[in-house]
């Protein structure tokens, strides 16, 4: 496997990476990681066999993370042959682990849900003889090198810190701001939240923090209310993902409630509220197409056995409603849906002719 050092390009958008890894490791960045030639052949000539777990395959942040998966496996002549959807149930996951131990695959890449009831069953995935490499979330107790081979993630500390900066400009001076957190034990969500708060702290700490959590998604919505609710003069929510952000839109305008919300993800619905100019005033999006084909070159590589870094990170990139076009054909690898291009240019249309007036 090489390391190479990529050129800045021009108009480059991305984030810098500002975090650590689970275990206070210095990212390695994704793109600096590629098989050689030699590595290449000798990849195709074995034919590895990989499965895939995760928690959910119905989000957008899912599919492209599996696509970018298949291709690149399929580029190495690597056959991707189950994807478990755990559908956020720690049990299925667990159940799911212990019979890949059992079954003729080389490797599995698993995004923990959870921690600590988790844990045991990659651990003992690993001692079957199977290589591990986990998405965005290393269980309690797990080392990388000896219980698994990496960890592959965006870089959440770096997207809570932006989500944080793009929300500040939407607080007044003394005002609040609310945390839609997830109420389960996750690094990935955690390091946004942290983020969030320690830029707060540094740059407005005139700002009062206050915080509500789900423990599922249908709980996220009703969590935002009631943020709303307890707080008077709330004037913004992060909430620390896309899908849970939605659920709060939603619930808000049924109650006529209008609030700039930031959060992660370009998820397709997040999209086109930006582009209407909802609630939705700015992302820190993961680029989950190139994360699943990084986590698809390191664990060739680790099936090699090759040495491979424990953390690997993907800097994440700001959209706001101005350019939500140009970022979703970077994030998404496809052009915009024509409703999202549509409501652009309306919205571009609108603010034009009341410029005229």
């Amino acid at each position: 496997m090489n390391i190479k050092i990529p050129g800045q390009t021009p108009g480059d958008t991305a984030m810098t990476i500002a975090g650590l890894g689970p275990h206070g490791e210095r990212a390695v960045p994704a793109d600096q990681l590629q098989l050689t030639e030699t590595n290449a052949a000798e990849v195709r000539a074995r034919r590895f066999s990989v499965a895939v777990i995760l928690h959910t395959t119905t989000s957008d942040w899912s599919k492209q993370e599996l696509a970018g998966i298949a291709a690149t496996l399929g580029l190495y002549s690597a056959a991707l042959v189950e994807v478990v959807d755990c559908n956020f149930d720690v049990n299925l996951q667990v159940a799911a682990l212990e019979r890949l131990a059992r079954e003729p695959v080389d490797a599995v890449i698993s995004i923990p849900i959870g921690n600590a009831r988790v844990a045991e069953a990659h651990r003992a995935l690993t001692q079957s003889g199977r290589k591990l490499v986990l998405l965005d979330n290393a269980p309690t107790g797990l080392l990388p090198g000896t219980d698994y081979a990496s960890v592959v993630s965006t870089d959440n500390f770096g997207l809570g810190q932006s989500c944080a900066a793009m929300l500040s400009a939407h607080i007044p001076q003394g005002g609040a701001a609310g945390i839609l957190g997830y109420g389960i034990d996750f690094f990935a969500t955690h390091e946004r939240e942290i983020a969030f708060r320690k830029w707060m702290g540094t740059n407005r700490p005139d700002v009062t923090l206050v915080r509500e959590r789900f423990a599922d998604l249908d709980g996220a919505g009703p969590a935002a209310l009631t943020m709303v609710e307890k707080t008077p003069g709330l004037s913004g929510i992060f909430a620390v993902w896309d899908v849970p952000a939605m659920k709060a839109v939603r619930v808000l305008a049924q109650h006529g409630i209008d609030l700039p919300i930031t959060t992660v993800d370009l998820g397709n619905d997040v999209a086109l509220d930006m582009a209407r100019h909802g609630m939705i005033k700015g992302v820190g999006a993961q680029l989950p197409h190139d994360q699943g084909s990084a986590a698809a070159r390191v664990t060739l590589a680790a099936l090699l056995g090759l040495p491979v870094p424990p953390w690997v990170a993907l800097a994440g990139r700001e959209v706001t409603p101005s350019d939500v076009i140009e970022a979703y054909q970077v994030i998404w690898h496809l052009p915009a849906p024509k409703a999202i291009i549509d409501s652009v240019r309306a919205a571009t249309a609108a603010q034009d002719a009341v410029g005229e007036d």
